[in-house]
């Protein structure tokens, strides 16, 4: 069995937890890789396999990423495609997505036994006609698209090639279920159990007295159209991170990911027990 790290070490405590979390992993007899880029914080420890992440994520039976939710949707991305499932340690803040916390690192042996269970999270894709060909991305939580100048935005949206409404906003989410907690929570979206499959669409701060959060089947195929004028074109971010303009009068399309991920959840919280305990509290 093999296990590789992919630990954010700007994040406070990742680099204890890491080494603890290798120390646990190699006493269960799980092979651990780590990237080379870390040689100098895991020189003490031995047995460990050092190889780029691109190679570990195609070759490994978990990825765990250590950090916030920001390092779990970029190590996400890594595994598309693959068999590999994916953990998620919270040394960040918030950590919705991950299902363990640094205190409950004695869980990993359980990895060994098999005493998990996998939650199948779909993906969205994003494409994007240009000239040059199609760009294709990939989004675990959502994909915003808003005016770079902050400035309101004019933007059509189809549904199967259906016209679904003419708004005006600051911008537009679509969610997947496990970005329903992430920003479009805080937009005014509803809770989404992750293991359902549909798109949410949620306003931003829309210039209307009624505008509500859409759901929509995950066999939709949504068109997303920018008819903002002088300029003032929308940007679009894929999970808080990849960004492109679009051009006036440009489309993007938003459909069902081809790929699912695999999230290993090892102490069996339900999710509306996690979204009591890290939601429904001040955040310290």
């Amino acid at each position: 069995m093999k296990a590789a790290l992919y630990p954010n070490f700007q994040k406070k405590n990742a680099l204890p937890c890491a080494r603890e979390v290798c120390d646990i992993l190699s006493r269960e007899g799980i092979d651990v890789c780590v990237s080379s880029d870390f040689q100098q914080e895991f020189s003490d420890k031995k047995g460990i396999i050092y190889e780029d992440i691109e190679e570990s994520a195609k070759t490994a039976d978990f990825v765990i990423a250590i950090g916030g939710d920001g390092t779990i949707l970029r190590c996400a991305k890594l595994l598309t495609g693959t068999d590999t499932k994916l953990l998620g340690i919270n040394t960040g803040t918030l950590g919705f997505i991950a299902s363990l916390e640094s205190d409950q690192l004695d869980k990993l042996s359980l990895l060994k036994t098999g005493g998990y269970e996998i939650s199948e999270r779909m993906t969205l894709d994003i494409i994007l006609h240009r000239d040059s060909g199609d760009m294709i991305y990939t989004a675990l939580n959502e994909i915003s698209a808003r005016s770079g100048s902050f400035r309101i935005c004019d933007f059509e949206v189809y549904s199967d090639n259906y016209l679904v409404g003419k708004y005006r906003a600051d911008g537009v989410l679509f969610s997947t279920p496990s970005g329903s907690t992430a920003y479009a929570l805080s937009a005014g979206g509803p809770v989404i159990e992750p293991d359902l499959e549909c798109i949410e669409m949620t306003l931003i701060c829309p210039h209307s007295l009624f505008s509500r959060a859409t759901v929509f089947a995950a066999g939709r195929k949504l068109r997303l159209t920018d008819r903002t004028s002088n300029g003032e074109n929308m940007v679009v971010c894929v999970d808080g991170e990849l960004y492109f303009k679009l051009h006036e009068n440009e489309s993007i399309d938003i459909k069902r990911g081809r790929h699912n991920i695999k999230f290993v959840n090892l102490i069996g919280n339900s999710f509306h027990e996690s979204l009591c305990k890290k939601l429904c509290k001040p955040l310290k």
